[in-house]
């Protein structure tokens, strides 16, 4: 009787915990949001840059053609640890940083997308990650 027992329950943790797993795998989402076979670039104004996980974002408005008004757009980063291994740092953009970004816009074209590659204030040109972007230099004619 006391065998039974514990076969249910090690079975019964064993379901609970396969189940919690199965979760977290469901609750990160893909990348199938945004349109990977468009980029758009914009140049504005960072309202905030939040270095959180899962993903980091850049919040920027954009001021629109031939108006005063502007356009809030919310790109998408990798994580913060991806993101070092290609040169970033947590302070590297703040509030009211004029930056020109590329990105890959949102199926609905709602303002936001995946970052491809981003012009910081001091001029260096950061990706979203390693091995995406930015894009790489054109190769050196031979001679």
């Amino acid at each position: 009787m006391i065998v039974v027992s514990r076969v249910r329950i090690c079975c019964l943790v064993f379901s609970a915990a396969s189940l919690l797993v199965a979760s977290f795998a469901l609750a990160h989402h893909s990348f199938a949001m945004f349109d990977t076979s468009s980029t758009v670039t914009l140049t504005g104004t960072v309202t905030a840059f939040e270095w959180t996980n899962p993903h980091a974002y850049i919040e920027l408005d954009v001021p629109e053609a031939n108006s005063s008004n502007k356009k809030h757009w919310s790109i998408e980063l990798g994580s913060p640890s991806i993101l070092q291994q290609s040169g970033w740092k947590y302070k590297d953009l703040k509030f009211g940083d004029k930056v020109t970004l590329t990105l890959n816009p949102l199926r609905d074209k709602k303002p936001g997308g995946l970052l491809v590659q981003v012009t910081l204030p001091d001029g260096r040109v950061l990706g979203n990650g390693p091995g995406r972007g930015p894009a790489a230099p054109p190769p050196t004619p031979a001679k």
